[in-house]
């Protein structure tokens, strides 16, 4: 991802991606980092094709004549530690694909989401934007103006809120398959094609999530969020059933942040139908202020459909990059999660299964001591460069982003009532085809 500001913080990573076959017969002793000044570090994500292997970390060497580098034997020699992954699943056919894209009040940064999508390797797909509660017309301006594709559709949902807007754009999808994406990505030129080769892996599968990597790490925050969720290194194929529950998962089907997160995930649309769609009491723009994800994870998972990890299924994320951001992100994730564990509690089947998983849910938040929910590391700051950051709005930094992971704890205990009071407003515990009923007359 470009980087509108240039990086003020010693430790800011640079961010690419290089294929092993490019490496077979490097030329030089060092290879060139576009834009690289300020950084003294480099994150590579690994790949050899589509097949994603690893990610490697080095120091940036900045020299005279090319400016900022990698050595290539350092390189070659960090890539040969990577695990060879799974060969990815090429699908029979290729199914029609809406992606969808929901946004407000963010035309800078659905620009490059955008372009990224129509210049993705896929036959057959449309886009369909929804303009989600816009202050302004400027989201509309933009695609009109610069994405006049036959493919990209814009559409208005005046009623804020993300379940709300993905619902909008479920209806206007013409796909068999539906895949959805944030505005503040740069997806792959192979994402559609990885998450099709998801749905091959199973006659079952009805939902397909993917990788979701940092694409800039130019501030303390954005690195210190990118340590602490763990779908940003979901490396391994996974296929999930509650059928076959995994050993190593003891909370499982209520595994957060396992099975991906919503910047990167596509569904069957008539399974997505068929379940009645989001549910609009979650997600940025309501109450709740997320969960939205991990309940349309859970519902696909107790309807008896498998969901697939396909890592090859690459979207860059652009985190939050000031600590203020970080803390709004942090209560939202922790309010959502709060109000989907409400959920869970309020249906029978959910709850049975719930009951069974308690003890090993109370142990892993337990062991949080001020980690985010999506880790099971407590919140300290990583590394020696982390720890001699400077300091943020003068605290300390450490106890900085200890207190953000506590913050997001806190916010559970606001999700149960945020939750029944969005459901009081007007989204009820309906049957899902009633619900169905209730998008189709929209």
């Amino acid at each position: 991802m470009e980087s509108p500001i240039a990086p003020e913080w010693s430790g800011a990573v640079w961010i690419g991606s290089v294929d092993v076959a490019s490496l077979a017969n490097p030329v030089g002793d060092a290879i060139a980092l576009i834009g690289s000044e300020g950084y003294s570090l480099a994150r590579l994500l690994v790949r050899d094709g589509r097949v994603v292997l690893g990610f490697v970390e080095l120091p940036v060497v900045h020299l005279p004549e090319i400016g900022g580098s990698l050595a290539v034997d350092d390189l070659l020699a960090k890539v040969a530690t990577l695990p060879r992954a799974d060969a990815t699943v090429d699908p029979i056919h290729t199914p029609t694909v809406t992606v969808v894209i929901c946004t407000r009040d963010r035309a800078d940064q659905l620009r490059g989401a955008l372009t990224s999508v129509l210049a993705i390797d896929y036959p057959a797909f449309d886009v369909v934007v929804v303009d989600n509660a816009g202050s302004t017309d400027a989201t509309r301006d933009l695609v009109n103006d610069e994405f006049a594709d036959p493919r990209v559709r814009i559409i208005r949902e005046p009623i804020p809120g993300l379940s709300r807007a993905r619902n909008t754009g479920l209806l206007a999808a013409t796909g068999e398959i539906v895949a959805y994406t944030d505005d503040d990505v740069v997806v792959d030129s192979h994402w559609l094609r990885a998450l099709v080769a998801g749905f091959s892996r199973g006659e079952d599968v009805a939902c397909v999530t993917g990788l979701v990597p940092s694409g800039e790490l130019r501030t303390p925050v954005q690195r210190y969020f990118d340590d602490r969720v763990s779908w940003s290194a979901n490396l391994v194929v996974r296929e999930f059933r509650l059928s076959d529950p995994p050993a190593d998962l003891p909370t499982f089907p209520f595994s957060v942040g396992e099975y991906g997160t919503g910047a990167n995930f596509a569904l069957r649309r008539s399974v997505l139908l068929a379940l009645g769609g989001f549910d609009t009491a979650f997600g940025v723009g309501t109450r709740t202020g997320g969960g939205e994800d991990l309940d349309i994870f859970t519902r696909v998972l107790f309807a008896g459909s498998a969901l697939v990890v396909e890592p090859s299924a690459l979207v860059w994320h652009r985190h939050r990059a000031d600590l203020g951001a970080l803390r709004s992100q942090a209560v939202g994730y922790g309010t959502g999660l709060g109000a989907w564990l409400t959920k869970v509690a309020l249906s029978p089947d959910m709850m049975k299964v719930a009951i069974r998983r308690a003890p090993s849910a109370v142990r892993r938040l337990a062991d949080k001591r001020g980690g985010t929910l999506e880790s099971g590391t407590a919140a300290t700051a990583s590394g020696p460069e982390l720890q001699k950051a400077p300091a943020v709005d003068g605290t300390d930094w450490s106890k900085a982003v200890s207190r953000v992971g506590w913050t997001e704890l806190l916010s559970v205990a606001k999700g149960p009532a945020r939750y029944l009071r969005q459901r009081w407003d007007g989204t009820g515990l309906i049957d899902p085809l009633e619900r169905t009923a209730a998008l189709a007359r929209r």
